[in-house]
């Protein structure tokens, strides 16, 4: 080879197949178009390949130039992952959260407790995965995240959890819903009404079809959902009743009846850490400034007479 390959050379080789024009692979990388032909003249020549046919003026790339480039892609891939560590380490020396929240507490809860934690920790910063509970879990436990806030606690000598925003569950469904009409509902009112569910295995179903089947009432379930406010828009539209924490109904309060469930279950959330974690000082911080937001909360709560 005449000369040595350099960088240039394959970042306009790279730019031209991405973006198809030399033109565009010109405007990109901010150079003119005879800069970017002769980088792409040159890298030829110094490999002895044919890197591209000229069609009616435009660079086709050719079967050598489609190999090269899954070669040059696969390098720039590791490239970018280097960036990446370069800046997971500069936010490590800053400090960073990294929070996992379930759907049900992933709106104004969670903006509310990480606003209120990085005013009192400025620079630091944060991930919020909207997840799961058993996604949460799993993170938690292999120390992919610092702090997760679940609906059922978890069960590993390496965690611990704390309840926050424990309330009894309550019946809700559409607003001209014939047990609207009922301050209480019992586990006989829900005989042959469309029930709309979460996940079977979930803590909340578990816990309330457990409930029901002690009175001897299985739920008409028409419909399981994963998310809470989806759950939500089901029943608000139509589709069926459901038992579930109060906290969870949201901003669609006023498009639902929401009544007193008798004999009472109770609901908590949970907030869990690893013990003897990394960022112990920062976690610290972040769960005080949540159990203050949910004590808010829950002090917001209207009653359910």
């Amino acid at each position: 080879m005449a000369r040595q390959l350099n960088l240039r050379q394959v970042e306009a080789f790279k730019a031209v197949i991405e973006h198809g024009t030399v033109s565009r692979a010109a405007e990109v990388m901010n150079v003119s178009q005879p800069a970017i032909s002769k980088l792409v003249a040159h890298l030829e020549e110094d490999t002895s390949l044919r890197l591209f046919e000229r069609v009616k003026g435009r660079l086709a790339p050719t079967p050598n130039g489609m190999r090269l480039y899954s070669e040059v892609d696969r390098i720039f891939a590791g490239l970018r992952q280097v960036e990446n560590a370069v800046e997971t380490i500069r936010r490590d020396e800053q400090g960073r959260l990294l929070i996992g929240v379930m759907p049900a507490l992933s709106g104004s809860f969670i903006e509310r407790s990480t606003t209120a934690f990085l005013a009192r920790q400025p620079g630091v910063f944060c991930s919020v995965q909207s997840r799961s509970s058993q996604w949460i879990t799993e993170g938690i436990v292999d120390r992919k995240l610092d702090v997760g806030l679940v609906i059922a606690p978890i069960d590993n000598p390496y965690t611990d959890t704390e309840p926050m925003m424990g309330h009894p569950v309550v019946f809700i469904a559409p607003l001209d819903h014939p047990l609207a009409a009922k301050s209480v509902i019992r586990p006989e009112d829900l005989i042959g009404q469309p029930f709309i569910s979460f996940d079977p295995e979930s803590h909340t179903s578990l816990r309330t079809t457990a409930t029901l089947k002690a009175h001897g009432v299985v739920p008409n379930t028409v419909m399981v959902v994963n998310v809470s406010p989806t759950l939500c828009e089901f029943v608000a539209a139509g589709a069926g009743v459901s038992l579930v924490h109060p906290l969870i109904v949201g901003g669609l309060r006023d498009k639902l009846a929401i009544r007193r469930f008798e004999p009472a279950i109770q609901l908590d959330f949970y907030l869990c850490r690893v013990r003897d974690s990394r960022n112990a000082r920062l976690v610290d911080a972040f769960l005080e400034a949540a159990r203050e937001v949910a004590a808010e909360i829950s002090h917001s709560m209207p009653a359910m007479d």
